[in-house]
C-alpha cells in the first residue's frame, strides 16, 4: 500500500495530496460531529462534511503541496540546517498559516452563505492564536525529519485533531466552540 502511494505521489504530487487531504479532512469533521459533538449518525451534517472535503481537497491539498516544496526550495540557509527549519517555520506559520486560516474561514462561510467579514470578525484571532500554540512545533518536526514528498501527509495526519477543533469552530454561531460540547 505504501508503495502504491509512493508511487502516485510520484506520478501526480498534487492530486495524490489532494484526494488525501480531502479524505483527511472529511475524517476531522466527522470526528468532530460524532465523538466530539455526538451528534449520531442520523443527525450527521454531510453538507459540513462536503465543505470540509472541499476546502482539503481544492484548496488546501494543492496549495500545501506548492507550499512546502517552494519552502524546501527558497528558504535556504547553506551549512546551518537549524536555522533554516527555525526560518521555514517563521516563515510557514507568519505567510501561510495565517493566509490559509483567513481562506478557510472566508470559504466556509461563503459555501454556507453567510457573511466571510462576520466570520472572520468572530473567529479569526482566536483560532490563530491557537493555530501558534500547536503548529510551530509540529512544523519544525515536519521540515527536519519529513521528506519532502510526506510533509503534506505528515500535516494531514497531524490535523485530523486540527481539523476537528476547525470543524467545530466554523460550525458555532459565535464562532467559538465550547468544551467540553454541551451534550
Amino acid at each position: 500500500m505504501l508503495r502504491w502511494y509512493q508511487s502516485k505521489l510520484a506520478s501526480s504530487p498534487i492530486l495524490t495530496q489532494a484526494i488525501t487531504t480531502g479524505v483527511l479532512f472529511a475524517t476531522g469533521d466527522t470526528m468532530a460531529q460524532q465523538l466530539v459533538e455526538k451528534k449520531g449518525i442520523k443527525n450527521h451534517d454531510m453538507a459540513r462534511t462536503g465543505r470540509m472535503v472541499f476546502y482539503g481537497g481544492c484548496i488546501f491539498g494543492p496549495a500545501a503541496t506548492k507550499w512546502f516544496g517552494f519552502l524546501q526550495k527558497k528558504v535556504v540557509i547553506p551549512g546551518r540546517p537549524n536555522a533554516q527549519i527555525v526560518a521555514r517555520v517563521l516563515t510557514d506559520q507568519t505567510v501561510f498559516a495565517s493566509t490559509n486560516l483567513f481562506c478557510f474561514l472566508s470559504t466556509m462561510a461563503l459555501l454556507e452563505g453567510t457573511d466571510p467579514r462576520k466570520k472572520l470578525e468572530s473567529t479569526y484571532f482566536n483560532a490563530l492564536s491557537k493555530n501558534w500554540m500547536v503548529w510551530p512545533i509540529v512544523q519544525f518536526t515536519n521540515f527536519k525529519f519529513v521528506p519532502l514528498p510526506h510533509q503534506v501527509l505528515f500535516v494531514n495526519f497531524i490535523s485530523l485533531g486540527w481539523n476537528c477543533y476547525l470543524s467545530m469552530l466554523n460550525s458555532q454561531p459565535q464562532g467559538e466552540p465550547e468544551y467540553p460540547p454541551n451534550i
